[in-house]
């Protein structure tokens, strides 16, 4: 029988200790590929999943520039106040003066 601790969210892997996860390897592999994410290890945890999971989410991120332009809405005219206005309100000045 296997010995388990199952987290306190139901859709938490299984916590499995140091030794636990030296003498049962493959039992491990298994488990993360049929039932899911397992965790080895309390103090500095581990979590076990096969790498198709990780692929997944995995995914590289855009760097923020290219997000922006690609997500910024077109067709619309943003009304920008004229730099060289002197009534022109700017935003947390009074925070820059502190």
């Amino acid at each position: 029988m296997t010995t388990q601790t199952a987290l306190t969210h139901a859709d938490s892997p299984h916590t499995w200790t140091i030794a636990e996860t030296k003498a049962r390897l493959s039992e491990i592999l298994r488990l993360a590929d049929e039932q899911g994410p397992q965790r080895i290890g309390v103090q500095r945890a581990f979590i076990v999943v096969p790498e198709r999971v990780w692929r997944e989410r995995a995914h590289p991120r855009k760097p923020l520039g290219q997000w922006l332009v690609e997500n910024f809405p077109r067709g619309i005219e943003l009304e920008l106040p004229s730099r060289d206005d002197d009534d022109r309100e700017i935003p947390f000045a009074d925070e820059a003066n502190r």
